[in-house]
């Protein structure tokens, strides 16, 4: 099933996101709709807060940057409990979107590099590191696990200057294919 995509506003946005265990309710058919909602809104990533669960899962497909860094090619991930243990390198600067604030990209700098700690969709726990593309990814959605934005990464020059249009999507003032849910 497609899941409504969580708007800029909302408060589960800004809420430190909870693990869970295998037990969590109906757990395998939210991992499918996961997927699917991600898929449907042409995302290359999507934090369960997004779709207005404050639980500790992620889901990213980094193939479409297969072009620049071909070991991306079929890099699709589920992230279960991540923690991000280290962030090394260069902070390089990239265009970041979110389906979460459609219509709006700004520029980010994130580090080059990660360790991350999680489990996958089988419960199997993998300690591994990133770097690139599939780095900024990582980072993209964790961050939305921490209750963090990517227009909190932006300058405070640059963040009064997005006040306006911030607050007219949290209002429903945007362009969107897929089913959204406003804040209350």
């Amino acid at each position: 099933m497609i899941l409504p995509i969580t708007i800029y506003g909302h408060p589960v946005l800004r809420k430190v996101a909870k693990d869970i265990d295998k037990d969590y309710p109906d757990l395998e058919k939210f991992k499918a709709d996961m997927w699917q909602t991600m898929y449907f809104a042409d995302g290359v990533g999507l934090a369960a807060p997004q779709v207005g669960r404050s639980i500790r899962m992620f889901v990213i497909d980094c193939s479409t940057f297969a072009e620049e860094e071909p070991e991306l090619e079929g890099f699709k991930k589920m992230f279960i409990n991540a923690k991000i243990t280290e962030r090394t390198g260069e902070e390089w600067t990239m265009s970041e979107g979110c389906l979460s604030i459609p219509g709006l990209n700004e520029d980010v700098k994130r580090p080059e590099s990660i360790k991350i700690e999680y489990y996958d969709e089988n419960w199997e726990f993998h300690e591994e590191e990133y770097s690139g593309y599939a780095a900024r990814v990582i980072q993209h959605e964790y961050d939305h696990l921490e209750g963090i934005m990517f227009t909190d990464h932006c300058a405070p020059i640059k963040k009064r200057l997005l006040r306006g249009k911030l607050a007219g999507i949290s209002k429903g003032k945007f362009k969107a294919k897929y089913k959204f849910t406003l804040p209350r």
